[in-house]
């Protein structure tokens, strides 16, 4: 597959309000065509982030690139990007049609021309003969496919999304992060989403950098960020995981042996340790779906450990079981499908577990 071209270059960017830190050395490149999320949590600079691609914001020091060219004093207005506000900022004087041409108002176009623009548009989200309508009027997911109309009209190269689907209840923004997934493969630009969704960047993006304080935490693609988080604190803030007390006893060849409490000595591969040393202690870290309750006339395919029901939580297709696995402190969390036929356990039963070694990530 061909190497796509670099759209958005952060060097080494740092941004100042006063003497409080907002941005710490951010180093990080986009590619022209991916879907790329910022995530974390309120304060943790995402938005600052996106605003310096934007315009909105200067810079104190380091380079924001854009298809190669130094944003150093370009203004937000001449810059190939355009935004969507977590408000939308519909006009609701406008009707859909005017508020999705507004942009292009004074671009010199025709009337029928802008009117087959703002067509190709409203067509493109998913409005096609809404022009005429009243924009006071509209759903809430509606009024973000008009805001999402006017910012593609001008044709970027890159759309940026400040949490888009907050204002949607979830039925709807699980419908939108759909929607916005096949628009961006359409359009085929670069959609940059600002989020602290852990579930709606995991769905939605090509890659995610996880930011804290002002600094990357960790960049990489869903499925790494989920099953080799270089951190606890990355994995702790990406789903659920299970953290369990451990010791290492030797480190050769590429390979831990590791003491695990709960699960005893096992051997993990240098690259289910991805992190680098914290110096808070040792923990081995894995997700609740990696774990397996065996049920009467069950048996484990790898490990097996006894435990004791603490809690059940049923939702109906699935059940999460609070677990204390013998000889640890603490409960871990374990959930399991509700296929036809499987018992929902007690509160207290003694049970069987199935685990891995291949599902640990040691944290250090």
């Amino acid at each position: 597959m061909t190497e796509k071209p670099t759209m958005i270059a952060f060097q080494d960017v740092h941004k100042y309000y006063g003497d409080y830190h907002a941005l710490r050395g951010i180093t990080a490149t986009i590619k022209a065509g991916e879907f790329f999320s910022l995530l974390g949590p309120s304060g943790c600079g995402k938005t600052t982030l996106l605003r310096t691609i934007a315009g909105f914001e200067g810079i104190s020091s380091g380079a924001v690139m854009i298809d190669g060219r130094n944003m150093a004093g370009v203004p937000a207005n001449q810059r190939p990007t355009n935004m969507v506000f977590q408000s939308y900022a519909i006009f609701p004087h406008l009707t859909v049609g005017e508020n999705v041409g507004f942009g292009l108002r004074r671009a010199g176009l025709t009337k029928d021309a802008l009117a087959a623009r703002v067509g190709e548009a409203l067509d493109m989200v998913g409005l096609k003969g809404y022009g005429a309508r009243a924009a006071h009027a509209l759903s809430g997911g509606q009024r973000q496919r008009v805001a999402l109309a006017r910012a593609l009209i001008l044709k970027p190269k890159v759309l940026l999304l400040d949490e888009p689907l907050s204002a949607l209840d979830k039925k709807m923004r699980e419908q939108m992060q759909v929607e916005l997934i096949r628009l961006q493969r359409q359009v085929g630009i670069t959609f940059i989403l600002v989020t602290h969704d852990q579930e709606e960047a995991l769905v939605m993006s090509d890659r995610i950098a996880v930011m804290f304080e002002g600094e990357i935490a960790q960049l990489a693609d869903p499925e790494t960020l989920y099953r080799r988080p270089n951190s606890r604190k990355v994995a702790d803030f990406i789903g659920t995981m299970n953290f369990l007390p451990a010791s290492i006893l030797s480190e050769t060849g590429g390979k831990l042996e590791v003491e695990a409490q709960g699960f005893g000595k096992v051997t993990l591969e240098a690259e289910q340790a991805p992190g680098a040393a914290s110096g808070e202690g040792a923990a081995v870290g894995f997700r609740p779906e990696t774990l397996t309750i065996l049920f009467e006339g069950q048996t484990a395919t790898d490990r097996e450990s006894m435990a004791t029901i603490e809690e059940v939580v049923y939702y109906g297709d699935m059940t999460y079981y609070d677990v204390r696995l013998d000889g640890t402190e603490k409960p871990i969390r374990i959930s399991m499908r509700n296929v036809f036929g499987r018992p929902v356990l007690d509160i207290g039963a003694r049970t069987r577990v199935a685990w891995s070694p291949g599902a640990l990530v040691l944290f250090r």
